[in-house]
């Protein structure tokens, strides 16, 4: 073997392979099919070129299953332009900031259904979490959320409670 064909085979060595390749497109592919799951909101909140995000804004429109799996291909073939991983960051980022909008959703949820079941320790508790909120005002919205839930009526005032719960948990973080 000569040098050439040593620099060659080297060369060759260096790439990937066709399993590799085709492992990496399926991954840009699937991807793809997940930024198609996002609203256009949240598609404009990442950093992606212009060309993808027309490809998935265009998914959207699309309804035939066949139609919609070759285009899911076009926008895998589109997102080889694109860094994979660095959109792969952006997306997980966007997921967990959702996952944490779900929490504190929760968690008010969770004051809410605690301070209408009457329970004191709860509503001082929230109190001490949160030095700023209203006392008069919070207290005047649990009672009011209670008397609707003893009369069995709609619950809109325990929605105004969730409300001014939500808005002073998150004036505290």
């Amino acid at each position: 073997m000569n040098d050439q064909d040593q620099e060659h085979d080297l060369e060759f060595d260096d790439l990937p392979s066709k399993s590799q390749r085709k492992r990496e497109m399926h991954a840009l592919q699937a991807l793809g099919q997940e930024l198609t799951e996002l609203s256009d909101s949240q598609l404009l909140s990442l950093d992606l070129p212009s060309e993808v995000l027309e490809a998935i804004q265009e998914m959207h429109r699309i309804r035939q299953r066949e139609a919609r799996r070759r285009h899911l291909q076009f926008i895998g073939k589109v997102m080889r332009k694109v860094d994979g991983e660095q959109v792969r960051q952006q997306l997980d980022n966007l997921n967990a900031k959702h996952s944490l909008n779900t929490q504190r959703q929760h968690q008010v949820e969770n004051w809410r259904d605690q301070l209408i079941d009457g329970n004191p320790d709860t509503l001082q508790q929230f109190i001490s979490n949160h030095p700023d909120v209203d006392i008069q005002h919070l207290r005047q919205l649990v009672r009011m959320a209670q008397k609707e839930k003893s009369q069995a009526k709609a619950p809109a005032h325990a929605r105004k409670l969730f409300r001014y719960l939500r808005d002073t948990v998150l004036a505290h973080q």
